[in-house]
């Protein structure tokens, strides 16, 4: 049950804090009043999506506070499944909050804590029912008609159809693989024989970076062997001499040692430039010896400039084929095995995604001649509570029937659903959307909605859901409009009902009464929400019935509607 409702800078609304209770609490107002702002802020705290605007000027955030009264039964399968919003089945209430920014932005809290909008959606279907402004146009809707007779078959016929979702996506996962290896296969052969090609094309070439490398500085040096030659003889010359009458570094420098020693021991420091000197001398000899033995193998240098040339070219068509590098091209021959050997165990998949195509369609068909045996038990239940209902409602004469055809299978299986109305006797029942006027709709909408009460698979602890309707008067008036409020005014022996109505005939028959007023004399106008005693409720009704304080015979009527409730 919702005990306390605050709202705070939520559209008109400054600031309005409601005590409520079990029965039937009804709110009523002028029209553009603001009725419905307090139906928008218990959808905010349901996980609504909130619209644009919805922050009073000149606040900077509305605040929507719900204080539920929750059963022991509920709360233990809240605290079970929603640890999150309530740690522990103790806790007697739940406190839901919710603030808006005026850039849009949310912040949901439970019991203080903060969670995230999911968390409040899940909530909201434990603790409220909620049917807004257009719920009864839904009814003309094929989808909306199907889930509330899947609603209506319970929690079991839910879970066959979470099963069976789950079996459809999988088979039109299936469905779509073997279409994509279908198609493969159409291109399967000229892949192949490509690949088949380049394969072979990379592993004769036998691609190395190291020989490439190496490949590179060979070329250089055959294309530079004459220039190479000369210059190296002419320096092996300068350094070691030429066997002739021409010196060369090592034996000047020798001569220069000999010397050097022979003055040994007489100045310390000319001995430190004499050691030097030695160890310049050893450099000499070794670099000429390194000089001559170069020289020795570049005279020797047999390699092919030609031969070459033609590896390096077969290396670099391959490197323009495939990439920039010789790692490019190994990359290339890799990805290319890996696909040759996808497309090779293609016919394998190819049978292996088509049985198990078969085992999961077998599957669902299975579970949709499950879900269809279910809907075909529940809908002659959901019709006779629904006629029944109905009779209650003021419709004594109607017809009401659940038809079920057979479409295309889709995620909720292969039954379509159809209801049909009528609402003279001797008539043909036809579709609800081309009968019922708005009136009916919005009594087929509340007889579909106790019906549901009971078994509803959407609800936990159903039977002690706060109801929450918004103008389900909608069309009608007179006596189907007391008719309704009855089955309303029931409705809140059994639960809390929640009501914004504009009918005299709903609102005399509530348990306790609220009036949204607007005050335009202040700037931004300011809507505030009170509740009513005995005298005020009457001088609301006559409000409602049109007429003034002093109609007499309007007020004689309004008491009369007071009493009879």
């Amino acid at each position: 049950m919702l005990s306390e409702l605050s709202v705070e800078n939520l559209l008109l609304i400054e600031r309005a804090q409601l005590a409520l209770d079990r029965g039937l609490n009804v709110f009523t107002g002028e029209t553009g009043a603001g009725k419905t702002v307090l139906a928008h802020a218990i959808d905010l705290l349901l996980g609504g999506r909130p619209r644009g605007g919805i922050v009073r000027p000149g606040a900077p955030e509305a605040y929507v506070e719900g204080v539920f009264d929750v059963p022991a039964a509920v709360r233990e399968k809240i605290a079970r499944e929603l640890p999150v919003c309530m740690p522990t089945s103790s806790d007697e209430s739940i406190i839901v909050a919710r603030r808006v920014s005026t850039d849009g932005r949310t912040r949901a809290y439970i019991n203080g804590r903060s969670v995230t909008v999911s968390d409040l959606r899940e909530l909201g279907g434990s603790l409220l029912a909620f049917y807004g402004q257009h719920e009864h146009r839904k009814l003309t809707l094929a989808s909306s008609q199907l889930a509330i007779l899947d609603d209506f078959c319970g929690p079991e016929h839910a879970r066959r159809i979470a099963e069976y979702a789950r079996m459809h996506r999988e088979v039109k996962s299936l469905e779509a693989e073997l279409d994509g290896l279908r198609e493969l296969g159409s291109v399967r052969e000229r892949e192949l024989e490509l690949l088949e090609h380049e394969i072979a094309e990379i592993e004769a070439a036998g691609p190395d970076e190291d020989e490439y490398q190496e490949l590179l500085v060979s070329r250089e040096r055959l294309k530079r062997l004459d220039s190479l030659q000369s210059g190296v003889s002419a320096a092996s010359e300068a350094i070691g001499g030429d066997g002739g009458d021409d010196r060369g570094a090592v034996e000047l420098l020798a001569q220069a040692s000999v010397r050097l020693d022979a003055l040994e021991d007489i100045d310390p420091e000319l001995d430190e430039l004499s050691a030097r000197h030695r160890t310049l001398l050893l450099e000499a000899e070794d670099l000429a010896s390194e000089i001559r033995r170069y020289a020795e193998n570049i005279g020797s240098e047999s390699g092919d400039l030609d031969s070459i040339e033609d590896r390096l070219a077969d290396l670099e068509r391959l490197m323009r084929k495939h990439g920039d590098s010789i790692a490019s091209v190994l990359a290339h021959a890799e990805r290319s095995r890996a696909r040759r050997d996808q497309l090779l165990s293609a016919e394998i998949t190819f049978n292996d995604v088509s049985q198990r195509l078969e085992a999961a369609e077998v599957k669902r068909e299975q579970q949709m001649l499950a879900l269809h045996q279910s809907r075909a038990k529940g809908a002659p239940r959901l019709a006779e509570s629904v006629r029944k209902r109905l009779t209650e409602l003021a419709m004594p004469d109607v017809t009401f029937n659940i038809a079920i055809h057979e479409r295309e299978p889709g995620p909720s299986g292969r039954d379509g659903v159809e209801f049909e109305i009528a609402t003279n006797p001797g008539v043909k029942a036809g579709p609800l959307r081309e009968i019922a006027s708005g009136g009916e709709l919005s009594r087929v909408m509340l007889a579909l909605t106790t019906a549901c009460l009971g078994t509803s698979a959407k609800h936990a602890g159903a039977g002690q859901l706060t109801l929450i309707f918004d103008e389900v008067d909608a069309g009608i008036g007179g006596h189907t409009a007391r008719t309704v409020g009855k089955c309303l005014r029931a409705l809140g022996e059994e639960r809390q009902v929640l009501c914004i109505t504009h009918l005299p005939q709903i609102a005399s028959l509530a348990d306790r009464h609220f009036s949204v007023k607007k005050d335009t004399s202040v700037k931004p106008t300011r809507t505030a929400v009170v509740q009513l005693q005995e005298g005020e409720v009457v001088s609301e009704l006559m409000r409602m019935l049109g007429a003034s304080e002093q109609d007499t015979a309007a007020r004689k009527h309004v008491n009369e509607l007071r009493r009879a409730a």
